[in-house]
């Protein structure tokens, strides 16, 4: 046993050594006494350790991975992920009964923005957070609604007109579309369900081009098919080329699961399936035509065809439960990758705030960071307006 003498200031203490051993650097492994006078004086105090702690020769390490995560600054300077509004689409429920917001009860925080005040007003202050993208969901009125979803068309539409009134007062915003036809369909899926229950592919497809058509002729920027039939790409490629509309882009629902997650989005659309009948059977969930949750290779599948069909941008949905699948996207191609944080997850990191189980804000951000990291280079979020807010404080930890 002997003391050592530490560059601190009147710090000093013992070290039990046994025969020196050597290392794979070939230097012996042995405690050695400080000499202060190799070093200039110092105000600094060595911190204290906890009575009872052993005192050990150093490990024979040649890499210690914490001297990089040592301090903020360093782990700051070396942060492989950055995330920033940029970063996020914000989406957002627009309903033309009334001029007041309709809070939705399953997404607290969440409102049916009122088409004449409230949908201005939340872009608004979307753009002041930095957060310059949306798309646009419109709740359609059941009376609107039919079988063949005409209305998904409709030039004077609330979708369309939701489209062209965002662009006319944000010239510069970057309005992103939803083409499906669940909710203008009074079956509540994203085709039309023929009498014995089979969802129509080709008939749907040609519907969703016009669908397509009208939106971008109301103004949008990015057309983003969400209804998972087979060559829609492809066809809504070939519909905007044909109208002229070569600058509009295409967000493909590429990887598109049949989720649990969607349940709360539903009911802000009042969008899901309806019960059918022994005259007309309507499939009770979507899994005829969007992902089994339990599939991997199938996405790469999806993805050859979407991006062979025109796609500018790929998506993935839900986020958080399919981190992998944003990954394999990702590596696949060299097209940019977005990932959909669906009602679901929102509604349960909610939940689970409100009850004292997170906090909400950190939980939040460290989702957010996580799907961009996995390769989502733009993420649709309930949560963007308040993530970009909490980025802008000084003592943000992404």
């Amino acid at each position: 046993m002997f003391a050592l003498t530490s560059p601190f200031v009147g710090v000093s203490f013992c070290v039990v050594t046994s025969k020196p051993r050597p290392s794979r650097r070939g230097v012996s492994i042995t405690a050695q006494a400080v000499d202060k006078s190799l070093a200039p004086a110092t105000t600094r105090v060595a911190p204290k350790v906890p009575e009872g702690t052993p005192v050990v020769p150093p490990q024979d390490l040649s890499y210690r991975p914490r001297r990089n995560r040592r301090s903020s600054t360093v782990r700051e300077a070396f942060r492989e992920t950055i995330l920033t509004p940029a970063n996020f689409i914000y989406p957002i429920f627009v309903h033309d009964d009334s001029d007041e917001d309709v809070p939705i009860l399953s997404m607290p925080g969440q409102s049916r923005l009122s088409f004449s005040k409230g949908m201005l007003a939340k872009v608004r202050e979307a753009r002041a957070a930095g957060v310059n993208q949306v798309v646009v969901f419109p709740k359609t009125p059941d009376n609107l609604k039919t079988a063949t979803a005409e209305e998904a068309f409709n030039p004077n539409g609330l979708a369309q007109r939701s489209i062209s009134l965002l662009k006319d007062t944000f010239p510069d915003l970057e309005v992103y579309t939803d083409v499906a036809l669940d909710p203008y369909n009074t079956m509540g899926h994203d085709g039309m369900v023929r009498s014995d229950g089979v969802i129509m592919n080709d008939e749907t497809v040609y519907y969703l081009c016009k669908q397509a058509v009208s939106q971008a002729r109301a103004g949008a920027d990015v057309i983003s098919p969400s209804d998972m039939m087979d060559g829609r790409v492809g066809a809504i490629r070939e519909a905007l080329d044909a109208e002229g509309f070569t600058n509009v882009a295409i967000m493909s629902y590429t990887a598109k699961y049949n989720s649990a997650y969607y349940g709360p989005f539903r009911d802000a659309l009042a969008s899901a399936p309806r019960p059918g009948s022994e005259e007309w059977k309507i499939p009770k969930d979507k899994a005829e035509y969007q992902m089994d949750p339990a599939n991997f290779r199938e996405c790469l599948r999806e993805a050859a065809l979407d991006e062979a069909e025109g796609a500018d941008i790929m998506m993935v949905k839900p986020a958080g439960a399919y981190l992998d699948i944003i990954r394999a996207l990702k590596d696949s191609t060299t097209l940019p990758i977005s990932a959909y944080q669906v009602s679901g997850e929102y509604s349960m990191l909610k939940a689970a705030a409100a009850a004292g189980y997170l906090n909400e804000k950190d939980a939040v951000l460290e989702s957010l960071i996580a799907i961009k990291r996995a390769g989502a280079d733009l993420t649709l979020s309930y949560y963007a307006v308040d993530a970009a807010k909490w980025l802008d404080e000084p003592s943000r930890k992404w």
